[in-house]
């Protein structure tokens, strides 16, 4: 198979895989983009084959079209494929070798330094940068972006995997890329091949029912939702070998414990040595 053909899943096959068949959410309409979305698995593993000419230009044209609140494109994308670079944004992340593995790894930057310079260009005070609304907009604009890039590179046969462990200590990374003030790198993304053996399968998500909610919340029926969830993930657990056999007890390991959060909780601090004010 050439490297740029994808193989689509049948709808049923698809719908299985995302939600286990006991699970099935009810049929609908169906094309190309929806099968290549719902085939979407983390990669942690990548041959150092490089991407295709043109392809990183493709995926940030589509990261381009996704929405941006008031077209005010908060955000900007950095490219690193500097092997000594990489080796110490895995170091930040944890040792996470996928990213010295993939021929491109790209930092989501939300960026407010842009329309900072405009404001020092033209001499006008910005009474909304230093709110955290703005804050969160330029965040949610990176994210937006990045996954209309995600989706994009699973359509020419790459694979992704998000670190967002580049807020383990967003000021190394800041200093690492020379960002300037008010730009912070709110996650990664490795891009590449994968390799056979990190290829994985679909990890299954949370019943529809217990996120799909109709007129109103009703969380009624989820802690049966949950077993029931928590068996398809002890299956597909037992499969992978990992430590968190059900999702429950993942919730458990990650929000548990303050030394899970791997430095991220003096994240605020560090906001503010980046330039940021935000109220």
């Amino acid at each position: 198979m050439d490297s740029l053909t994808v193989a689509t899943p049948s709808k049923t096959e698809a719908l299985a895989r995302r939600y286990g068949a006991d699970a099935l959410p009810p049929a609908g309409p169906w094309n190309e983009t929806i099968a290549v979305m719902l085939d979407h698995r983390s990669v942690r593993g990548y041959k150092p084959d490089p991407l295709p000419a043109g392809a990183l230009e493709t995926l940030i044209a589509a990261a381009q079209s996704a929405a941006t609140s008031s077209n005010m494109q908060w955000w900007s994308a950095i490219a690193i494929t500097d092997p000594a670079k990489k080796k110490v944004l895995a170091e930040i992340a944890g040792n996470q070798k996928h990213i010295e593995q993939c021929p491109v790894f790209l930092c989501w930057v939300a960026d407010m330094a842009r329309n900072q310079r405009i404001s020092d260009a033209t001499k006008t005070d910005f009474e909304t940068m230093p709110w955290l609304e703005t804050f969160m907009v330029a965040c949610i604009d990176a994210a937006l972006a990045a996954q209309n890039a995600c989706v994009a590179a699973q359509s020419i046969g790459l694979r992704t995997v998000y670190i967002g462990a580049m807020r383990n200590d967003p000021i190394k990374v800041a200093e690492l890329l020379g960002l300037p003030e008010q730009s912070f790198v709110v996650f990664g993304l490795c891009v590449g091949y994968a390799t056979e053996k990190a290829a994985g399968e679909v990890k299954p998500r949370l019943p529809q029912a217990t996120v799909l909610h109709r007129e109103h919340y009703d969380a009624s029926a989820e802690a049966e939702q949950r077993s029931t969830y928590d068996e398809e993930m002890s299956r597909f657990s037992a499969r992978h070998e990992l430590q968190a056999a059900t999702w429950t007890q993942r919730v458990l390991n990650r929000l548990g414990p303050l030394k899970s959060m791997n430095g991220r909780e003096t994240i605020r601090a560090s906001l503010k040595k980046l330039g940021f004010e935000i109220r």
